[in-house]
């Protein structure tokens, strides 16, 4: 034990409250951009815990459902100050969020139709695109080390854009052949998590090696937590589809976020890409052009990308919104899809981290881990192509036969503005190395002159 047990709470719980609302207040640039700044702050100016904790903790977040940022602050703060510090860490990672894609999600149902407004949101589909496509470089040159992992990537984007393999099935296929693997002795999948794994040196952070006593394995703490949380998450979705009926727009909400909350792993881009298809092709609760408007507004706002879930619920409910004012179902509809995206976050990491501290080291875990990071490469890559078809081309048909279920463009449809545009902006995000935030601003401004030139 490298540190007395008092030093658990080493940190005073208001000093740490201050910590993570101003690493809410950083949350900018999707999951890489918010764990950068987590580990910068955490590790090496706070110096809570080591870099080797943080990555641990990282890839435990990684393999759960959900967004991987958001349950990693979770875990940090649970760890650091109980309960408590899970709920003040996590809740004030999404509060920045939950406000600015409210308050966007009011502008765009009342004015989101006004031709200026397109234009703004014009100019920022082409950047958000430049920016999936960053991530898959990105996260691409951390995973592919070796060629399995990109075969595993390869087989993952041609599964789930060509034959549309449920996303669940791929990312468990790789789970598993990546700890098989490693129990076999395999060296392709010894790569590590984030960050590449890097071995500890001295540890000289606030908690060092140390588990505090409420990290350690409690089956009455487990069970309490999961009931709780269980109750949280799941009786106000019994409680809307027993009072409105399956086919309410407020109960498919509920169960279908429940559903993604259980199903989707692998972070933001991965989320992203199945509630996006089933959310335009299957309940039609938006447009793919307006499911990328809302990604945008994700983007340049602080908190997790799968904020933009809050945007579908809230444009789900507005159109349908039954006796209620539009607004006001739309207000409850974001809501809404937003406690059953964040209610079962809490839950993995507080009955889940303790087993978790348990496996620090686990070389299969870590393989697992690996094999599912060089898989999300493939289906980031299929988000990436998926948005570069809807934002280039004004016409899509989707393409049914011999096992095949994939969109294709029409290619005399493309848009020159659109690709003209989208093209600039990887050019400035990859050769320029400029800025998420300048890029998103610099696009948007100029789909606004492209408009008042008349030329959209």
């Amino acid at each position: 034990m490298s540190i007395p047990e008092q030093h658990n709470h080493g940190v005073a719980l208001r000093d740490a409250v201050k910590v993570w609302a101003r690493v809410a207040a950083l949350s900018f640039g999707g999951p890489a951009g918010q764990i950068a700044v987590m580990h910068r702050i955490l590790v090496e100016e706070k110096k809570w815990i080591s870099d080797a904790r943080f990555l641990h903790a990282l890839n435990y977040c990684m393999l759960l459902p959900g967004p991987e940022a958001q349950q990693l602050a979770t875990y940090v703060g649970w760890l650091m100050h109980k309960t408590r510090g899970g709920l003040i860490a996590g809740g004030l990672f999404i509060l920045p969020g939950i406000v600015a894609i409210m308050a966007l999600s009011y502008i765009y149902a009342a004015f989101g139709k006004v031709p200026i407004v397109a234009a703004l949101f014009f100019g920022l589909k082409a950047a958000v695109l430049a920016i999936v496509l960053e991530a898959v470089v990105r996260v691409g040159k951390r995973a592919l080390k070796n060629q399995v992992m990109i075969a595993l990537a390869a087989a993952a984007f041609v599964g789930i854009f060509f034959f549309a393999i449920p996303f669940p099935l791929i990312i468990i296929a790789a789970g598993l052949l990546g700890y098989i693997g490693t129990k076999a002795g395999l060296d392709v999948f010894k790569t590590g998590g984030h960050g590449g794994g890097k071995a500890e040196a001295k540890d000289d952070s606030l908690l060092g090696t140390y588990v505090p006593p409420h990290a350690r394995l409690n089956w009455t703490h487990t069970v309490t937590h999961a009931v709780v949380w269980l109750g949280l998450w799941l009786i106000p979705v019994a409680a809307i589809v027993l009072a409105k009926g399956r086919g309410n727009v407020f109960s498919e909400i509920a169960v279908f976020f429940s559903e993604m909350a259980v199903v989707t792993f692998g972070g933001a881009y991965a989320v992203l890409a199945y509630v996006a298809q089933t959310a335009v092709q299957h309940y039609q609760w938006l447009s793919a052009g307006e499911m990328l408007d809302g990604l945008g507004m994700a983007e340049t706002t602080p908190g997790p990308l799968i904020m933009v879930l809050q945007f579908v619920g809230f444009m789900a409910a507005f159109r349908d919104p039954g006796a209620l004012h539009p607004m006001l179902a739309g207000t409850l509809g974001g809501l809404l899809a937003t406690w059953v995206t964040f209610a079962p976050c809490f839950l993995w990491i507080f009955v889940g981290a303790p087993f978790i501290e348990r496996l620090r080291g686990n070389k299969a875990l870590n393989g697992a881990l690996s094999a599912i990071t060089a898989a999300v490469v493939g289906v980031i890559l299929n988000l990436a192509i998926w948005f570069a078809i809807h934002v280039v081309f004004r016409e899509v048909t989707h393409v049914r036969a011999y096992g095949l279920s994939f969109d294709a463009p029409v290619l005399a449809s493309v848009d020159p503005y659109a690709l003209a545009l989208s093209v600039a902006a990887m050019i400035a995000i990859f050769y320029f190395k400029a800025g998420m935030l300048s890029v998103l601003g610099i696009s948007s401004a100029i789909g606004v002159a492209l408009y008042l030139a008349g030329l959209t």
